[in-house]
């Protein structure tokens, strides 16, 4: 079963004291996390009890080279093509973990897109504009974070593309 709390915005996750710095809105969520899930997004979405579109799952890819953060539905996929477009560049293929890992000072499966170590440029797949808030990993495996789609992308930096299929 899912826990809800409001942050205080002391103690928490990097992405959590990033959000309460922000003085954003937001909802944590934490449930007890599965090692055996076969998908992190799915497995939130479920213990959340909430609509996989609505949760977002953190992708790192690579475009062109430099790294650069998707923000997609769990329910659905990245379309690398697009992500490549949105950001102006060519090519696009999913980072290796590790990078994304040491990029980001988070774990796969945990990855937040708030409060990284290096901020990365970041696209929002334009459906989240269609719900009044958004899941996001709120910095560890179990834990998740409810804010509206223009907080996101404000405290991320993030262009909408659909970059979703």
């Amino acid at each position: 079963m899912a826990r809800r709390q409001r942050s205080a915005g002391t103690g928490g996750t990097p992405a959590t004291v990033a959000a309460a710095r922000a003085g954003i809105s937001f909802t944590v969520h934490s449930y007890e996390h599965d090692p055996a899930a076969p998908s992190y997004g799915g497995e939130a979405a479920e213990a959340l009890g909430t609509d996989p579109r609505r949760v977002f799952k953190t992708l790192v890819a690579e475009v062109d080279g430099a790294l650069t953060m998707a923000l997609v539905p769990v329910a659905g996929q990245l379309s690398l093509k697009a992500l490549a477009a949105a950001v102006g560049g060519k090519r696009a293929a999913m980072a290796d973990p590790a990078a994304a890992e040491r990029t980001t000072g988070y774990v796969r499966g945990g990855i937040s897109p708030l409060g990284q170590r290096r901020r990365l440029p970041t696209v929002l797949d334009a459906s989240a504009a269609g719900h009044a808030t958004v899941f996001v990993s709120a910095g560890r495996r179990g834990l998740e974070i409810e804010l509206s789609p223009a907080d996101l992308a404000a405290l991320t930096g993030a262009t909408s593309a659909p970059i979703a299929r």
